[in-house]
């Protein structure tokens, strides 16, 4: 949890970086954007990372679709401007089905807060919420017994439970953080500055 964190802080370091050695204006009348290309994920077995990695991957095609597609074309009816609708897939979705109330992660965080909790009982959940199973994006796979399938925008995949809550469970532990926050190098410390109710608060939301 703790090396997880630590490339998190870095990485967040590098992206800021980057943006400061561009120097872009922030008074700038327009600007150009860059959208890394992106890679989806589907292997013979799919783990909680796979599913993190492909969350990610729809957030992306999200991002590009609202600026791309629903952004660009509703400029147009503003500006009364003639054009053609162009046809595109909305994985709104797929993005509900993982991320709201009740979905795929919520019910995951739910069932890591019961120490005897089995990925077999996190499986059962999913397949009884109204919220899960209800979607057309979410199945069970025949004879699974607790194994969940995402059609993603990109393609079905099945995703392996038997992993999901120990890895889910994962946390920094605070005496880690404030060792970190206290480090003599700055740049470590700068990459855990303390928060508001010690090293402890800082923790637990992780």
């Amino acid at each position: 949890a703790l090396a997880k964190t630590l490339y998190a802080r870095l990485f967040d370091w590098l992206v800021a970086a980057v943006n400061a050695s561009i120097g872009q204006d922030a008074a700038a009348a327009s600007l150009i954007g860059v959208l890394d290309i992106y890679g989806f994920e589907a292997f013979d077995a799919n783990d909680f990372e796979q599913l993190c990695i492909n969350l990610a991957n729809e957030k992306l095609q999200q991002h590009f679709n609202a600026h791309v597609f629903k952004m660009e074309q509703a400029e147009y009816e503003r500006e009364a401007i003639e054009w053609s609708y162009i046809e595109f897939v909305d994985n709104q979705d797929v993005l509900d089905l993982l991320e709201a109330k009740m979905g795929v992660l919520d019910l995951l965080d739910e069932a890591c807060r019961f120490p005897a909790a089995t990925h077999e009982d996190y499986a059962q959940k999913l397949y009884a919420a109204p919220s899960v199973a209800a979607s057309a994006r979410f199945s069970k796979p025949r004879l699974a017994r607790s194994d969940f399938t995402v059609a993603h925008y990109a393609g079905e995949v099945t995703y392996q439970t038997r992993n999901f809550l120990a890895k889910n469970r994962d946390f920094v532990v605070a005496e880690h953080q404030g060792l970190l926050s206290a480090s003599s190098c700055a740049f470590v410390a700068a990459l855990f500055p303390a928060a508001p109710g010690g090293a402890a608060a800082a923790a637990a939301g992780y």
